[in-house]
């Protein structure tokens, strides 16, 4: 049947089968807002190309997977983001997770660490190891990975501002085990775009910052090849609010302003952008969500061929992580928290991500306890082992739904990518507070949408017990983390050779005054025992500080 014959066809169905039972007069839309159709079917893709847009397996425009045997050849790789309290309390959990079937690590860090300062510091107090480990130094980050060999883990690390310095103490711990950096594989997330866009933990002013993203993508490219350089994240663009159009334009519209950075740069593209991932959010619409992974990956291998000129197979291809969605579990029966992950759980894997998170259900209200990070982890071993969605590539590929909603998200990704070229680009944009807003329109038309029961979420505005109160087991963090964790690194600072921390900071001021590459000097740096802070503050008095421009 052609597609105006459907079309037809479709029209006398809606206006007699359909209505005649006196049902189905209801509106419904997406969790991003966007309505749907009660059938979809061959002239909703009419104009859908096989091998134009979907291709098979392994090949251009990598719709169906960036693999020809996706999980059939190996599984994607599990991680439980993890960290809390001191870095022996987490390297534990580390060895707990590891010794039941984890295959990756994800290092959570903790407040005073993502904004890189130290324990110490005033504005530190009552956040060390709250919520995440508390990484003063490399002493800190030896302690973190005692006992697990960093030439067969590959780690991600969720970190951006101050992203160069723990890569720093994460190779020189490498070093100290006697593994080589080209023996080294991991992620570093390393995206401070999506900081001034979203979560909002920035250090230094967007020009100072891509410098030392594009130190960090020239030094990986010739020295740890087998990092990725920057996790290119939508996630944090999602659980701000955003749409799942919005993460996807957003998103990659980052990852396109990394590229030219780079190229700006003097690199050529097929130098570094093999080493570029991403990281997206797996929220609870299910197959709004396997249609958004399956787009990225058409529009940024499109991109990167048509505008970038990107040679190599390998540039092409968008790999990504993604984490399901913290921002759609809840607080009351958090019980119910297991299902929603397990759903969107399920949806990135028919995705086809390359690694995955699952959440905890007590995560809302805590870290999560060692019980409840196991279940998250049994879920993904469950869908990885019983489902057999893993048995076959792509399998949701050729429903006339799953391949509208592909279109229709590529074509909105497109659309904002206008929008934001016509605000002057993603720093321009940034700055005008274009995204920032795009977001908060988003998420208050969702909560709006919550609070009058038109969207339902189960155990809050509908299906609610009298008495809410979590019946679970919650995680709490000692009171002695924080002097714990200072007296260790005052201890740090005392024992190490000031002769060598003083030169090494002379070293990374003389750097960052000029153009040289900053990697090897905040290595030299991280090998003479200076903090995280002292290093910090080295490049504050160069670069200065970012400071937000309100947006009302």
């Amino acid at each position: 049947m052609d597609g105006d014959s459907y079309q037809s066809e479709k029209k006398r169905w809606l206006a007699g089968t359909y209505p005649a039972s006196g049902e189905g007069e209801e509106t419904f839309t997406t969790v991003s807002g966007e309505p749907v159709d009660p059938l979809y079917g061959p002239g909703d893709v009419s104009g859908l190309d096989y091998m134009r847009d979907l291709g098979f397996p392994g090949e251009y425009p990598y719709t169906r997977g960036i693999h020809p045997s996706m999980y059939r050849g190996r599984l994607w790789t599990m991680r439980q983001f993890s960290g809390f309290g001191t870095a022996r309390e987490t390297n534990e959990r580390f060895k707990f997770l590891l010794g039941r079937g984890q295959t990756g690590l994800s290092v959570a860090f903790d407040m005073p660490t993502i904004m890189g300062r130290d324990s110490d510091d005033p504005m530190s107090e009552g956040e060390v190891g709250r919520c995440g480990v508390a990484i003063d130094s490399v002493v800190d980050m030896q302690t973190l990975f005692d006992g697990i060999p960093l030439d067969r883990i590959t780690t991600s690390m969720t970190t951006n501002a101050p992203a160069s310095i723990l890569l720093a103490f994460y190779l020189v711990t490498g070093e100290r085990q006697g593994v080589g950096f080209t023996d080294m594989g991991g992620t570093i997330q390393n995206d401070i775009l999506k900081e001034y866009i979203a979560q909002k933990s920035w250090i230094f002013p967007p020009g100072p910052s891509l410098r030392i993203i594009t130190d960090v993508m020239r030094f990986c490219a010739s020295e740890v090849p087998r990092f990725n350089t920057i996790s290119i994240s939508g996630y944090h663009i999602r659980e701000a609010g955003s749409t799942a159009a919005q993460e996807l334009a957003f998103t990659l519209a980052d990852g396109m302003a990394y590229v030219q950075a780079g190229i700006d740069a003097g690199m050529n593209v097929d130098e570094f952008a093999p080493r570029l991932s991403f990281f997206f959010n797996s929220h609870i619409d299910f197959f709004e969500e396997v249609a958004k992974y399956r787009a990225a990956r058409r529009i940024w291998a499109r991109v990167m061929k048509e505008r970038f000129g990107a040679r190599k197979e390998e540039s092409l291809l968008l790999r990504f992580h993604t984490q399901t969605a913290g921002c759609s579990l809840t607080a009351q029966q958090p019980e119910n928290n297991i299902m929603r992950t397990a759903y969107e759980g399920l949806a990135a894997v028919l995705g086809g991500t390359q690694s995955l998170h699952t959440n905890s259900m007590d995560e809302v209200l805590a870290l999560p306890t060692e019980k409840s990070v196991e279940i998250a982890l049994r879920t993904q071993q469950v869908i990885a082992f019983e489902t057999g969605v893993a048995n076959t590539i792509d399998p949701l590929a050729g429903s006339y739904y799953v391949e509208y909603l592909t279109d229709r998200l590529e074509s909105e990704a497109l659309a904002y990518f206008d929008e934001i070229e016509a605000e002057g680009g993603v720093l321009e944009a940034i700055e005008k507070g274009y995204f920032q807003r795009q977001i908060a329109d988003a998420s208050y038309r969702y909560q709006l949408e919550v609070e009058r029961g038109e969207r339902v979420i189960v155990g809050v505005n509908r299906f609610t017990h009298e008495d809410e109160k979590p019946d679970i087991e919650l995680l709490k963090i000692d009171p002695s983390v924080e002097p714990e964790q200072i007296e260790s690194l005052r201890a740090v600072r005392r024992e190490r050779d000031g002769s060598a921390a003083d030169t090494a900071a002379s070293e990374l001021r003389r750097t960052a005054e000029g153009s040289g590459n900053l990697m090897p000097a905040i290595l030299e740096c991280a090998r003479a025992h200076m903090t995280q802070g002292e290093i910090v503050d080295v490049m504050k008095e160069l670069f200065g500080e970012y400071r937000e421009t309100p947006v009302y």
